[in-house]
């Protein structure tokens, strides 16, 4: 089975060397040295990581045969496949595969149901699942503790407990307007008075 494991992004410097967007979250065994990679589009490949580093929290690899920053920008934009086991699972209990959670039945904790996991939305700060419903409308849920309590791979179900206006967006504007009433009835500061409130 085929799994993206990163996207390559800008070239770094003029020996070849390239940042890469990681889409793993097992980067130093799948974008480790000597790793063969396909990729998409498939005339950009196979490559095989040469060297690996991370730079201002940025991983940068070079690939055998690319040695000048005409060759890395030629990279820019594609994305780096590895082959994977299908019955493999990551380390963490708590971290799954793509294809381990597409198709997966999401229901809510009191057991309504929601629809139908078909894609995984890697984002820098948090991943997001992007769920099918009924109707064919497509609703995204922050792929985070506090919202996905519980992933059952057995069952085939992931488990939501959504904060108002995730499914229903009439909830987030009755929170809202709640919110604004409260905070009209706080008063206004005094100019210079403090700094940026936490969120």
């Amino acid at each position: 089975m085929q799994l993206v494991v990163g996207r390559i992004g800008r070239a770094h410097g003029i020996k070849g060397e390239v940042s890469v967007e990681v889409r793993t979250d097992e980067p130093e065994s799948r974008l480790a040295p000597g790793a063969v990679l396909t990729t998409d589009p498939a005339s950009a490949g196979p490559l095989t990581i040469e060297t690996g580093r991370v730079h201002s929290g940025r991983l940068m690899l070079r690939f055998a045969g690319v040695k000048d920053r005409t060759g890395a920008e030629a990279l820019r934009n594609v994305l780096l496949i590895a082959e994977v086991d299908p019955e493999e699972r990551p380390e963490d209990p708590e971290e799954f595969y793509d294809h381990q959670l597409i198709d997966l039945d999401v229901v809510t904790v009191d057991g309504t149901e929601v629809g139908r996991i078909t894609e995984i939305s890697h984002l820098p700060f948090h991943d997001l699942l992007v769920v099918e419903r009924p109707d064919g409308s497509e609703v995204m849920v922050p792929f985070v503790g506090e919202i996905v309590p519980e992933i059952d791979l057995e069952a085939q179900r992931a488990v939501i407990d959504p904060p108002p206006g995730l499914l229903d967006e009439t909830e987030a504007e009755t929170a809202a307007s709640a919110d604004s009433a409260a905070s009209a009835g706080n008063g206004d500061k005094a100019d210079g008075e403090g700094g940026a409130e936490p969120a």
